[in-house]
């Protein structure tokens, strides 16, 4: 005699309720050959739908042995079983198991989307199968569009796209009308004369009557058996032959597997576009907000990191004043620095040029309008040492300091207070009284560091301003440039020892190395940027929780869909891929729109209130980040739905 196709020797099942445990099947023992069509027959909770179940490979035996063509079924692993399901069973449920969101023709072609048949074939068999079986008006349709009997039909074509070469049809005929019942089993009997193996599971002696062979069973085990016959035999498929060999072999790529994924992500967040909308709300809020935020810390780093360029970073600053030697004059200012102190520090190696500043407040005055301004007495070389020129006229000379000139270059905002219709150049200006004529009005500058108008200013010749503003013949500060800043240090020393000795051994002064407060800006305004893109970061990990919420309801929700998947053939991976998928093709829009919703607010702040920085590598960081978010929080409910019990996923 042949082998038989399935074989089960002292097959039990025992569930666990509690401390006891319920045996539905009690050592079974039947042969099934290639070809036949068996009816199982029993009443209600007699364990034939747990039969076959087990016959299928959707669930497990507690005991026994179990052979498809010979070869032990329990020895194979889950994704070997998904073959199995997929290559030699077709499953025809009673209530049907069609995916809701899908219609008729997508129903039809899951099996072929695991077995890695190409979109437009398995589209043609899809359309072949369901033509033939009398729904090729139908092919669109979802579920709730057709009746019982149309989607049972469905059900049927799906059980054959991929051959089934065994159909295991249980209860097909429980929810349909006589009509539809008729229609159905002549189906089953047809596909059971073309070579296919029927295994029909019924409670219906006048269902079971369509069989050639009838197995009753009660309280879990056979007590009737009308036998095999053994005239007939039908070829099994070579590839089920050597289940080890055909099931491990991968006759899908990654690529492939991923492309099917992402298809059937989009296709289920179209269906739930509402969830997908506020699942995609917390990603946009989370990745805008990490690139308008960065955006508003690069810009204001930017921004004082180019006020002090502008300053110059080549500079280092001596003040008057230390603790031990602190000396102060009559007008509270420190009386340390000396016009003479200049030319020591002017001759020092690696020294640009030493620019001696003192500066008064003072009242001007030109054409009837006045204002209270600053001015600087200072050198010729200052528009050298700040690389700031006049835009209009000239800067006065070191003959005009020579010769203790009253000529003044006055600053853009000095320009619009004293000068509205313009032209000031050759004017004279009044300062506390004394006239000064205007040789250049210098360009725009804009704020200092510290918010001040650097525009609000009058510079004079330092002996001018001694002479005939001040009084004063001490200075406030004198700013030296260097030609290198990688040997500023050394030249800082450098000028430390010389006005020491030369002002007889004391250090009464400060030095202020800017490029150091440069450094210390930076650090400040990095830290500051790292602080707002952590808040930021905040909002984006709040919309990762949110998307593990909404995958974990979605994954609840879809139970029964992933049991569908898994008796058509799906592998644990394929599951797990279907939702991780999703959950980054959700954040990964959610960045798309994050990025360029954090682009436009950066952009209105900007405009607005205060600078920004827009930077690509932050934005690409954001965008990572936001797919890294989705494949984080989206591994825990993916995974959760791979690891369920296809049984269990299908009774949801």
């Amino acid at each position: 005699m042949a082998t038989p196709l399935l074989r089960l020797r002292n097959i039990r099942k025992q569930y666990s309720q509690g401390d006891a445990f319920l045996e539905v099947l009690k050592g079974v023992d039947v042969d099934i050959y290639a070809g036949e069509f068996v009816a199982i027959m029993g009443a209600s909770g007699s364990g034939k739908s747990t039969l076959m179940n087990i016959l299928g490979c959707l669930d497990r035996p507690s005991s026994g042995t179990y052979e498809f063509a010979g070869q032990e079924v329990s020895h194979l692993k889950d994704d070997e079983l998904a073959w199995l399901r997929r290559e030699a069973f077709g499953f025809v449920f009673q209530s049907y198991h069609l995916i809701a969101a899908s219609n008729a023709s997508e129903n039809v072609e899951i099996p072929a989307v695991y077995a890695g048949l190409p979109a437009a074939k398995r589209r043609e068999r899809a359309q072949q199968l369901l033509t033939r079986l009398g729904l090729g008006d139908r092919l669109y349709h979802t579920p709730s569009e057709l009746s019982g009997g149309q989607q049972q039909r469905v059900s049927i074509a799906r059980a054959l796209m991929n051959g089934g070469s065994i159909i295991l049809a249980d209860e097909p005929t429980g929810a349909l009308d006589s009509q539809s019942s008729q229609e159905v089993m002549v189906l089953l009997s047809e596909l059971a004369d073309e070579g296919h193996t029927v295994i029909l599971i019924t409670h219906d002696a006048q269902v079971a009557q369509h069989a050639e062979r009838v197995i009753e069973f009660k309280d879990g085990m056979i007590i009737n058996d009308t036998g095999h016959n053994k005239n007939k035999q039908t070829p099994l498929p070579p590839k089920l032959l050597n289940l080890k060999s055909a099931a491990s072999s991968k006759s899908v790529s990654v690529l492939v597997e991923s492309l099917e994924a992402i298809s059937m992500a989009l296709r289920s967040l179209k269906e739930n576009w509402f969830r997908t909308v506020l699942t995609l709300l917390g990603i946009v809020i989370g990745v805008g907000s990490v690139v308008a935020m960065l955006a508003i810390g690069q810009g204001a780093k930017d921004d004082v990191l180019e006020r002090f360029s502008s300053m110059g970073t080549n500079l280092l600053v001596v003040q008057p004043g230390a603790d031990r030697f602190a000396r102060r004059s009559a007008d509270g200012g420190m009386t340390s620095l000396l016009p003479e102190d200049v030319p020591v520090l002017a001759q020092l190696a690696n020294v640009k040029a030493a620019v001696p500043e003192s500066t008064t407040g003072v009242t001007a005055r030109a054409g009837g309008l006045d204002t209270t301004t600053r001015v600087n007495a200072t050198s010729a070389d200052y528009p050298m040492l700040r690389d700031w020129l006049p835009q209009e006229g000239v800067f006065f000379s070191h003959e005009d300091n020579d010769r203790y000139a009253a000529v003044a270059v006055i600053g853009q905002s000095v320009a619009r207070e004293l000068f509205p219709q313009g032209g000031p150049v050759g004017e004279f200006v009044l300062l506390n009284n004394i006239p000064f004529q205007i040789l250049g009005v210098m360009s725009e500058q804009g704020a200092t560091p510290w918010g001040q108008d650097a525009d609000d200013i009058i510079f004079i010749p330092l002996s001018t301003g001694s002479l005939r503003v001040s009084g004063n013949r001490y200075v406030d500060r004198i700013t030296v440039a260097v030609f290198d800043t990688a040997s500023i240090e050394q030249t800082e020393e450098a000028l430390r020892q010389a006005l020491v000795q030369q002002h007889n051994g004391n250090e009464d002064f400060r030095v202020r190395n800017m490029a150091s407060i440069v450094a210390s800006a930076t650090a400040a305004n990095n830290t500051l940027t790292i602080l707002l893109g952590s808040i930021a970061a905040i909002s984006l990990l709040v919309g990762g929780i949110g998307v593990m919420n909404i995958m974990l309801v979605s994954v609840t929700e879809r139970t029964r869909e992933v049991g569908i998947r898994m008796a058509t053939g799906a592998r644990t991976r394929n599951i797990l891929q279907q939702f991780l998928v999703e959950a980054v093709v959700v954040s990964i829009l959610g960045g798309i729109i994050g990025v360029l919703g954090g682009l436009g607010v950066a952009a209105l702040i900007g405009a607005w209130l205060m600078p920004v920085t827009f930077s690509i590598p932050i934005m690409v960081l954001a965008f990572a980040c936001a797919a890294g978010t989705g494949l984080v929080f989206g591994f825990t409910p993916a995974l959760k739905a791979a690891r369920l019990d296809p049984v269990i996923a299908l009774s949801s």
